[in-house]
């Protein structure tokens, strides 16, 4: 299994495991873009190191090929001056050096080939890194919007919820107002008909019409009274059917 496999599946393993215990998925996304975010630095400073050692190979190859070259031109000198040992000597030491250019040689090949797959692999990682990038803002925006969504039609049946109780105590204070309505009509009804006594009458029907004949009576007995001071015919005679005044000025003289 490759290194982008690998981390394919450990980034979906991370985010099935936030998801299924974050109560806000954009916080989620966030986290796993910052893993990834370090695993590709992680990469990059892997690239780093490889060149690193490749150049540091280079380095002691270079140092190496220049002393192979110390030891021929050693060996040169050593011959113009007759010495073939010295020359040998030289050339000895030389072939061994170049044994170990030959190992330096492979080992800048090997990192030169890890570096290239390093690159290929760090371009496919940044890529998909932010194409992740873009379709995280793209969830959390969603997510956002639906939150938003889901908090308006929270907000709205609340208000339907408190307007509905509203209607029913306008409705009740409707109903209140029209059965005062009816019972006053009902008692100015009744009391303009003479079922009710009115307020601030005194007494029944019977105390008025008996009220009314004492008034009357009272009223015929000072017609005739007047009529006997003037002496006008007929006053002694109704004088006698009327009951004698009680309390007059006229009766104590």
């Amino acid at each position: 299994m490759g290194v982008l496999s690998r981390f394919s599946n450990y980034i979906k393993t991370v985010m099935s495991s936030f998801l299924d215990r974050a109560e806000d998925p954009g916080q989620t996304l966030d986290y796993s873009y910052q893993k990834q975010l370090e695993q590709l630095q992680n990469l990059r400073r892997s690239i780093a190191d490889v060149v690193t050692s490749e150049k540091r190979l280079e380095l002691q190859q270079a140092q190496v090929t220049s002393q192979m070259d110390k030891y021929d031109q050693q060996a040169r000198l050593a011959l113009s001056q007759n010495r073939e040992d010295l020359a040998r000597l030289a050339l000895e030491r030389k072939q061994a050096l170049q044994a170990q250019t030959g190992t330096f040689e492979q080992q800048i090949a090997q990192l030169k080939d890890q570096q290239q797959k390093f690159v290929v692999m760090e371009q496919r990682l940044s890529t998909r890194v932010e194409a992740f990038r873009t379709q995280k803002e793209m969830v959390k925006a969603q997510y956002g919007a639906a939150q938003a969504q889901v908090k308006i039609q929270e907000a709205a049946s609340g208000i339907s919820e408190e307007m509905s109780d509203v209607n029913l105590a306008v409705e009740r204070a409707q109903d209140r107002v029209l059965q005062m309505q009816a019972r006053a009509n009902a008692l100015d009804e009744l009391t303009s008909s003479g079922t009710l006594p009115q307020i601030g009458a005194g007494g029944d029907q019977l105390d008025a019409q008996l009220a009314a004949l004492s008034n009357q009576s009272e009223v015929d007995r000072q017609l005739t009274e007047l009529k006997s001071q003037m002496q006008i015919p007929g006053a002694q005679q109704g004088q006698a059917q009327l009951p004698p005044a009680e309390n007059t000025p006229n009766s104590q003289g």
